[in-house]
């Protein structure tokens, strides 16, 4: 059945990435776009109303041009302008929607978040999985990267995970890492035995969480990574630097917790190496 996908759609460069990934999934799944753009900033104050008219004409006009696109590659789409607040009414927008995809154009240093709060509170509030287009060129890249902790959340991740690596006819990459119990500094080292016997356990989980996608999915080709941090995070970036697309959960449930992230969730979005879904 086709399924409807909203695409978030500004101005920005990154916006045409974002309908540009958003076009090449649905024209290999049969889904469906809206585009929806964004008129904000309306206080009452004298004379705006010349000033909402020009930005809404501009952003129809930008709105056109992108279905255009679309239209060009044989994909159904329509088009939405709406006022207020951008983020309210994307998380609204989701409602009926079986993927939102928004671009994300931040940038910064390694050592500092290079992305803004926009994408982390979208992806927290909204009702169905999030896509994050980051600013970058991911042509010629291959693969699909879940992270995996043995929650709720990325179960879900992994079922979405393991669905779009099918698809494409790519491997995916199952990620999930350990830390150490914090010991004293007088104590100079673990022992071996017990660094063994973390190795062996996270791997035994890792196994566990996996275990009906090669059932499920008998040609996709599954790889497993397991590794010692203490901020996953970073492991799944490394490995998402080469990758097309990486999938997380968000481990939102309860009736607070659908706005928030969890943290290694936010870490993944505000250092985006790829595409990123983020799943509940």
């Amino acid at each position: 059945m086709q399924q409807k996908v909203v695409v978030g759609v500004t101005d920005a460069a990154v916006s045409r990435r974002a309908v540009d990934w958003a076009v090449d999934r649905a024209a290999a799944r049969g889904d469906r776009l809206e585009l929806l753009s964004i008129v904000d900033g309306a206080v009452g104050v004298g004379d705006e109303g010349d000033v909402v008219g020009w930005a809404q004409e501009w952003k129809e006009d930008v709105l056109r041009n992108e279905a255009e696109r679309v239209r060009a590659r044989g994909v159904p789409v329509e088009i939405r302008l709406e006022r207020g607040k951008p983020i309210e009414r994307l998380i609204d927008a989701s409602k009926d929607a079986s993927l939102l995809v928004i671009g994300s154009d931040y940038r910064g240093t390694e050592s500092q978040p290079a992305r803004g709060p926009h994408g982390i509170r979208i992806t927290a509030g909204a009702h169905c999985p999030v896509a994050v287009v980051p600013d970058l060129d991911l042509t010629g890249r291959s693969g699909v990267i879940v992270g995996v902790d043995g929650s709720e959340a990325s179960e879900a991740a992994i079922v979405f995970a393991a669905a779009e690596a099918d698809r494409s006819g790519e491997a995916l990459t199952a990620v999930m890492s350990w830390s150490p119990i914090a010991i004293p500094l007088s104590v100079r080292s673990y022992p071996d035995g017990y660094l063994r016997n973390m190795q062996s356990l996270t791997e035994e989980a890792l196994g566990i969480s996996m275990s009906g996608i090669s059932q499920q999915y008998p040609d996709l080709e599954v790889r497993r990574v397991v590794e010692s941090s203490d901020r996953p995070e970073t492991v799944i970036n490394r490995l998402a630097s080469g990758a097309r697309l990486t999938v997380i959960g968000s481990h939102g449930r309860s009736r607070l917790a659908r706005f928030l992230l969890g943290s290694t969730s936010q870490q993944v979005l505000l250092r985006l190496a790829t595409a990123t879904v983020v799943v509940r």
